[in-house]
């Protein structure tokens, strides 16, 4: 690397972590206080900061769909002819377009818009669209059975529902015709069903030719009005002058990897900033591209993907609707991406293929890549040197946060270095509040574990209609009305430094004969070994120690050929070689083999189900299945 762009990184590294404090033996960290905090709406920042100084640069490209997806106007389409690609410019023109169509169709301010898709050009026009009327945008997760989805519709009272036909196996329409045959006869905009009271118009995104449209619903293009002389486009401008930095604009829901979800109100203020912080800790600029893998319903990909990225006047690239390997390869090669965002499971896949097209004798081009976020569970420090070797993510940063918190509260930097990068996620982002404290509140001193609590503007107005559970979450310290602290759930340590470690979520500590283990800490252990592609520790009961540690292994692809697969006593002793004997796990499961599950039970943002494998694991064990000989 020149001494140009190494100066840069460090220039910006002190610029943006400026004025960070922290008390000398206390666990209280506090994040720059510069630069400010954005007092702008969505709206307003992205027609007075993007598109007046970024009109013509790059902003969306969807490699799955048509240039024309939207019907309308001739497209400019920057020029290409084979799939969907817009300059700000345009983008504003379709984000206006939908706006005054969503009027028209009777949206009104504070209406809850559900949105069950992958991730597409209807979605990233629905986030500012939605926002610029002052909707609420629900984004939901496309997996949900017709249940979990009934009861989440329920839940924020939505009102107007998009959705595609189809997401691979997910036949959405025949889902919701099957479960409510009134949709047959019900009249656009007039849907009237007694389980859905607050329902009244169902909107259809074309991803598969072969649909049929039911009677109660609408397709897409036909809501978007683009004629810019009608009343609709004066009330838009009226609402969006209207709108304060502080309303509710984003309903995310909680990944549920312990019970029901729950509805997260996030403002203008929230994301907003959210957005520009992760995006100036990661150096971007107008001239970065990403390769936005995440879906789109979970902050990782709605926030650190779409906002961290266009508020930077960056340009965002969906490879395709859901995660394909060989989409995303073809997309960092033909789009020249300079960033990609993952979760472990999606790294791997990518260095997977990368891998493939390789050995077959092809070149794959990568140069252009330089950074990008990992997160949604920790990031074994082998993965992020391949990231590195192989796929020249150099800048590759680490993240975390919740959902509650717009999500992200600690970053590292690309200054900073790998083992920070890997083994910590970094310190609190600008205007950020964070302490670790013992069961009692108490803070606990710096290097002792404790639960992460964070405050400030990113922590999120509460559970929709939920202040029960929003109270059992968040409290204010006596003395101090302005900061409302947010219960993470999650074990911390705080370094002299500054920077946080996360050793696991409180409920998931495993209590062996009176003793704290750490899953997290055998996990790190366990993903050292090149065997093994991935690892979840959890609890298992027992007799007299209360609790033991049980491991849940993927074995790596190829590892059989050659080479001897390890046993049980294998990984028994993997652990108690480098770690306490306490540690070692009693039990071991191998993934897909002597009549276990498949696969992981996973979260769509790629985190493990703990609470799930606690349970299958207690199955297994009393049945005698996977119990290590001694």
């Amino acid at each position: 690397m020149s001494l140009v762009p190494c100066a840069r990184l460090l220039i910006s590294n002190q610029r943006f972590h400026w004025g960070w404090r922290k008390a000398s033996t206390l666990s209280v960290v506090q994040g720059a206080s510069h630069p400010p905090l954005e007092t702008k709406t969505l709206s307003e920042y992205f027609t007075q900061e993007i598109l007046q100084r970024h009109s013509t640069r790059p902003a969306l490209i969807c490699s799955s769909e048509k240039p024309r997806a939207h019907g309308g106007p001739s497209s400019r389409n920057l020029g290409k002819v084979s799939h969907l690609a817009w300059d700000f410019d345009e983008f504003e023109r379709h984000i206006d377009a939908v706006s005054r169509g969503l009027l028209s169709m009777g949206v009104q301010k504070g209406d809850r818009i559900g949105i069950i898709m992958g991730n597409n050009s209807a979605y990233a026009i629905l986030q500012w669209a939605a926002a610029r009327i002052g909707a609420i945008l629900a984004t939901i997760n496309p997996s949900y059975r017709i249940d979990e989805l009934v009861g989440t519709l329920r839940l924020v009272g939505i009102k107007h529902l998009i959705i595609v036909p189809s997401l691979r196996t997910s036949q959405y329409l025949k889902l919701l015709l099957e479960r409510f045959p009134s949709l047959a006869s019900s009249n656009p905009g007039d849907i009237q069903e007694l389980e859905l009271p607050e329902l009244r118009n169902l909107i259809v995104v074309n991803n598969d030719d072969e649909y049929e449209l039911v009677k109660a619903a609408t397709d897409w293009r036909e809501i978007i009005l683009w004629r810019e002389d009608t009343w609709e486009a004066k009330s838009v401008r009226d609402i969006a002058r209207s709108l304060n930095k502080d309303e509710v604009i984003n309903l995310q829901f909680t990944s549920g990897t312990t019970g029901a979800p729950k509805a997260v109100s996030l403002t203008h203020y929230n994301l907003l900033n959210n957005g520009i912080s992760i995006g100036r800790n990661m150096n971007i600029s107008e001239k970065d591209i990403l390769c936005n893998v995440p879906p789109l319903f979970h902050c990782f990909g709605l926030v650190l993907g779409n906002l961290a990225f266009w508020s930077h006047s960056a340009c965002v690239v969906y490879p395709s609707e859901l995660f394909d390997p060989v989409a995303i390869v073809d997309t960092l090669i033909n789009e020249k991406c300079s960033a990609l965002h993952g979760v472990p499971t999606h790294f791997l896949g990518v260095l997977s293929e990368v891998e493939k097209r390789k050995s077959q004798g092809e070149g794959v081009d990568l140069s252009n890549l330089r950074t990008g976020i990992a997160a949604g569970t920790s990031v074994p420090i082998d993965l992020m040197r391949r990231l590195i070797s192989e796929m020249n993510l150099r800048d590759l940063t680490n993240a975390y946060g919740m959902t509650e918190t717009s999500p992200v509260s600690f970053q590292t930097t690309p200054a900073d270095p790998i083992i920070k990068r890997v083994e910590t996620v970094g310190k609190a982002l600008p205007h950020v509040k964070a302490k670790i404290i013992d069961p009692k509140g108490n803070v606990v001193p710096v290097g002792l574990p404790g639960e992460v609590c964070v405050g400030g503007y990113l922590v999120q107005k509460g559970y929709w209609n939920d202040e029960e559970h929003t109270r059992q979450v968040t409290h204010k310290d006596a003395g101090d009305d302005d900061t409302v602290w947010m219960h993470t759930g999650d074990e911390g340590i705080l370094d002299e430094e500054g920077y946080l470690r996360i050793v696991g979520r409180i409920k998931d500590i495993i209590i062996r004969g009176g003793e704290n283990l750490f899953p997290i800490q055998v996990e790190n252990v366990l993903l050292a070994d090149h065997s093994i592609r991935e690892a979840a520790v959890v609890s298992v009961p027992h007799k007299e120690f209360g609790e033991v540690v049980g491991a849940w292994i993927v074995r790596s692809t190829g590892t059989a050929s050659g080479h001897p697969r390890s046993s049980r006593t294998d990984i028994r002793n993997l652990v108690r070689e480098k770690m306490n004997p306490q540690t070692a796990p009693a039990w071991v499961w191998f993934v897909g083999e002597d009549g276990v599950p498949d696969e992981l039970p996973k979260t769509a943002s790629g985190k493990v189900m703990k609470h799930v494998l606690r349970k299958w694991s207690k199955e297994l064990a009393e049945r005698g299945i996977g119990k290590v000989i001694t």
